[in-house]
């Protein structure tokens, strides 16, 4: 049987660095892709086969996918986009050109590189687009209105996508992680101190607040290892049939339950809750 071969995009530290590391061990053709060439290097000397892949960058999703598919004969058995980062900050203090660069990366970059790999799978008869999503993709929480409109839309898509794909032998699966380890909270404190003017913003006493949790270094409530992410995607996978959504972490699966139950404004009244 022919080694399973699969893209991840985003994976130069945490969930993509973790599932790149651990496919290759299950016995899989991993390409770990990353934006930065520093990156690549260093996976490269790990011993992963390893592309520079910039999501905001057209000509680089297709000259890394064009380099994978030299080594693959022009076949791919599954992608996953991991790829993505938060932007913290009020909605009404988010520029345009913010919001457009959140989209750019979590949604327009991994909707143009699914866009490009279908047709491969078309082609050879068979393949798994998997969606690393959030719980913010279907559940809103204040001061997250941009990487929760990203992952809104991303879902949205690969809803749709599923429908029309019917019949295909291409499988779309969502997964939806609540709290893990990684940095993606360090992440978006950078985004947050560079696009947010915190002086002139209405909500300026509660950004001190918000600062200090995103400086916080110890887990919050509920987080899991990038494992967690891990055993859901090998079973996404693997499996003949596929889930079309992955739930991963306690707060996932409750703010999923609770949706079922509650009208919005007693669900509202929960998610204010939260921080």
């Amino acid at each position: 049987m022919a080694q399973k071969s699969i893209l991840i995009t985003g994976c130069s530290t945490g969930i993509g660095y973790y599932c790149a590391k651990a496919l290759q061990k299950e016995g899989f053709r991993v390409f770990a892709t990353a934006r930065d060439s520093v990156d690549v290097q260093r996976l490269r000397d790990e011993g992963l086969d390893s592309y520079q892949l910039d999501l905001d960058d057209s000509q680089s999703i297709q000259e890394a996918l064009d380099k994978i598919l030299e080594n693959t004969d022009g076949k791919l058995y599954a992608l996953f986009n991991n790829g993505a980062y938060g932007q913290p900050g009020c909605v009404e203090d988010l520029t345009r050109d913010v919001l457009k660069a959140q989209f750019e990366t979590n949604l327009f970059g991994t909707h143009e590189l699914t866009t490009k790999v279908l047709p491969i799978m078309r082609a050879q008869g068979h393949g798994r687009i998997i969606q690393n999503s959030s719980v913010l993709g279907f559940v809103a929480l204040r001061y997250r209105g941009a990487y929760n409109a990203s992952k809104f839309a991303l879902e949205g898509l690969s809803d749709t996508m599923r429908l029309e794909l019917e019949g295909t032998n291409i499988f779309v699966s969502l997964i939806e992680p609540g709290p893990i380890r990684s940095d993606f909270r360090k992440n978006a404190l950078a985004k947050f101190i560079q696009n947010i003017d915190r002086e002139k913003s209405v909500y300026k006493t509660v950004y001190k607040e918000k600062l200090a949790g995103l400086e916080r270094t110890e887990d919050v409530p509920f987080t899991l290892g990038e494992e967690a992410v891990f055993n859901v995607l090998l079973h996404a996978l693997n499996t003949k049939r596929p889930k079309e959504r992955y739930r991963v972490t306690t707060p996932t699966t409750i703010f999923w339950f609770l949706k079922r139950i509650l009208s919005t404004t007693l669900l509202d009244k929960v998610l204010r809750k939260v921080e």
